[in-house]
């Protein structure tokens, strides 16, 4: 296929665009600061995702078979900052890229959302769950994913988010009020023997259905490859704690667990906003659909490690 990506020069684009270029298809993604290595196995174009020309522009000339919308405004407080470049980001970039799919390039479309779009209070909800999102972010992706579906599209909604940064691999990583770097956080910290707290709070997503970024890439590929359309979920099978994720990372990595430490967050990584407390999901629409089973999460960590350890390799 060809596939265009949005946003890969992030965290999950990155993870989007290997596991595009892995499975032998022609890749164009977009980038605002990112600078691919001279040997890239894919294209990058310059785009402003808030530019509906150009964004059609790139889509049209590109004729893919495949539409994934990935990109997004990462700056919470400039989101909540001004509001119009925050709407733009996230629902203009949402129907630029979804009507140039359907009405010019008459593609399939996958758009990359999120578990936030959820309110906390409702564990294990399944791709029929209605959401209730209680902050900005959420509000922003679930308002993109009413027009994804609207114009034929899937929705990709992804939790707990782990693996490595394949764009920035040496971009700095630290627990944050959601999931995402969690896993690399732990091994980074406890591989060089010092200690980690595991934040434990009510007032953060205290639990998730974790994933891999990677296989979250690939199960987008797959719903492009059936054209698919509603609402698929792509994480694990398991729903955890935060300390149940330490511990099984602590297993799996052969790290001594000894060098957790327990207790409330930093007060300066702490949003002005509220935060979901429980985020898990479950997957049955997106297992029948695409005839699989979730993978459990030690398995999504085994294969972490695996990923880890061959970048530790690479950089040594």
């Amino acid at each position: 296929m060809r596939v265009w990506i949005s946003g890969g020069g992030g965290f999950v684009g990155s993870n989007i665009v290997r596991a595009a270029v892995d499975g032998g298809h022609e890749v164009l993604t977009t980038a605002h600061t990112f600078v691919p290595p001279p040997d890239a196995a894919y294209a990058v174009s310059k785009v402003d995702m808030t530019n509906d020309a150009e964004v059609r522009s790139s889509i049209e000339s590109f004729e893919p078979d495949l539409v994934i919308h990935c990109a997004i405004m990462n700056d919470w407080d400039r989101m909540y900052a001004d509001r119009h470049a925050s709407w733009d980001a996230y629902v203009g970039a949402t129907r630029s890229t979804s009507y140039a799919a359907f009405r010019e390039a008459k593609t399939s479309y996958v758009l990359v959302s999120t578990d936030w779009v959820f309110d906390g209070t409702q564990g294990g909800a399944d791709e029929e769950t209605p959401p209730n999102p209680i902050n900005l972010y959420g509000t922003l992706k679930l308002a993109s994913e009413m027009i994804a579906l609207e114009t034929g599209g899937a929705v990709a909604r992804v939790s707990g988010v782990n693996g490595l940064h394949l764009a920035r691999p040496t971009t700095p990583r630290s627990q944050d009020r959601g999931f995402g770097y969690f896993v690399a956080s732990i091994v980074d910290a406890l591989s060089a023997g010092n200690r980690f707290t595991v934040w434990e709070a009510d007032d953060i997503n205290m639990v998730a259905t974790p994933s891999l970024a990677l296989e979250c890439g690939e199960i987008m590929l797959a719903i492009g490859e059936k054209r698919g359309v509603g609402v698929f979920h792509c994480c694990g099978a398991d729903a955890l704690t935060r300390r149940e994720l330490a511990g099984l990372t602590c297993d799996v990595f052969g790290l001594d667990a000894g060098l957790l430490d327990f207790g409330p967050p930093d007060p300066a990584s702490m949003l002005a906003a509220p935060v979901p407390y429980d985020t898990s999901l479950t997957t049955p629409r997106t297992d029948r659909i695409l005839g699989r089973t979730a993978t459990p999460v030690r398995t999504l960590i085994e294969r972490f490690r695996t990923q880890y350890f061959a970048q530790v390799g690479e950089h040594s």
